[in-house]
């Protein structure tokens, strides 16, 4: 499976990179005050340009959430940052059929506008504001950031850092994605799927489906696109087509994520934060189920293995050939981007490896005499909690930000 998509990664990582260096983010919380249309609609199209690590995503969200942003249009980005990028799309087109890319382009803004819809009702004023005053929005930088030309060498180095960076921080998700479908695959036999996933029963087994197809991601620990694998697993195993979309959706509540939303905005907003994405899951599953049923557009079940089990010369050898040097490639410019002049306000986080720009990272520590910057609070307590398994010394108390 990681060699019949090992192209498409790269692309996808590619083109994520490039997006991120040539679109800024400076004062993008100003224009998400509210989730009107409009102010959903910018969210969505950050959250497409941005990464696709959940907990990059989670960060994001909570930082815009801390300068201002509307609670509902901050998760309206962070679904759209893991649901509708090219990466997860080329991958599901080449894993699991355009089918399926598809159902998640098409499933992903019925889930937002469910969000946008149901959220100002569900979340209580109270918890929002809460939740507000428990999170620290780091100081603003004067000035903002100028959008870099597509000439400069510096912004196409960033670029590289950009996609070197989220590959180095989405190797675990990868790894265990793709070596635990592996096993279910091979080792789990159909009848242990069916007892999970009920058959048969019309409109019941899919209202079941997706309502199960997520617990299975909380429970899995996998997330942003480690969870393509284990729905490639899931659909031969027999869920329905909707249970697979309500399951790639569900890479936002696995049980770390949910650990990481009661730290940011408190056990009760978590709860209903929950709730209301796993109902939204669920009816976007459903919803595309029913139209792509109506369409003839669900692809037929088949037993033939998820991907080829030997290897063999063919398209995705030579795509996998070209593509791995074009990953070297990016490593160099990325490893030599200080003579390109990139790097200028950008940090690397040393946990996990995303680089973040310093302007607008969720979280940092002073470490000696420097500043320390992560992608996420995760990352923070993990270098706090150890700092010298990351070659720094701990900060006292009251440097921490």
């Amino acid at each position: 499976m990681f060699w019949e998509t090992l192209w498409p990664l790269v692309l996808g990582f590619g083109l994520s990179g490039a997006v991120q260096a040539f679109v800024p983010r400076s004062r993008m919380e100003r224009s998400l005050g509210d989730h009107r249309p409009a102010s959903v609609a910018r969210a969505s199209g950050y959250g497409m340009v941005s990464s696709s690590c959940s907990y990059a995503a989670s960060a994001m969200a909570k930082s815009l959430f801390a300068k201002g942003a509307d609670f509902v249009t901050a998760i309206v980005f962070m679904v759209a940052s893991t649901n509708l990028v090219v990466e997860l799309g080329i991958v599901l087109v080449v894993l699991m059929g355009w089918q399926f890319a598809a159902a998640e382009f098409t499933g992903g803004p019925i889930m937002i506008v469910l969000l946008a819809v149901l959220g100002g009702w569900w979340f209580s004023r109270r918890d929002i504001d809460a939740a507000r005053e428990r999170l620290e929005a780091p100081a603003e930088p004067p000035g903002g950031a100028a959008r870099p030309s597509l000439r400069s060498r510096a912004a196409w180095a960033d670029a590289a850092g950009y996609a070197i960076s989220d590959l180095t921080m989405l190797r675990r998700e990868l790894v265990i994605g793709y070596v635990v479908a592996g096993f279910l695959t091979v080792l789990v036999p159909v009848h242990v799927w069916n007892s999970v996933f009920v058959h048969g029963h019309g409109a019941w087994t899919s209202v079941e489906n997706v309502v199960v197809g997520p617990f299975v991601a909380v429970i899995s620990f996998v997330c942003s696109i480690g969870n393509v694998p284990l729905a490639a697993a899931l659909w031969k195993g027999g869920i329905s087509f909707g249970g697979v979309v309500a399951f790639i959706f569900a890479d936002l509540i696995t049980f770390p994520l949910l650990m990481v939303y009661r730290k940011y905005y408190g056990l009760r907003l978590t709860v209903r934060l929950l709730v209301l994405l796993w109902a939204a899951m669920a009816v976007a599953g459903l919803i595309v189920q029913a139209l792509f049923s109506a369409a003839g557009l669900v692809p037929s079940r088949t037993t033939k293995p998820i991907a080829p089990t030997s290897f063999h010369w063919g398209y995705t050898t030579y795509l996998n050939i070209v593509f791995i040097a074009l990953l070297a490639m990016l490593y160099v410019l990325y490893r030599r981007r200080d003579r390109w002049g990139g790097g200028q306000g950008y940090a690397t986080d040393p946990v996990c490896g995303m680089q973040v720009r310093t302007s607008d990272a969720p979280a940092r520590v002073a470490s000696g005499d420097h500043t320390v910057w992560f992608c996420s609070d995760h990352c923070k307590e993990r270098f706090v909690a150890s700092p010298e398994r990351y070659g720094a010394s701990p900060a006292p108390a009251s440097s921490r930000h």
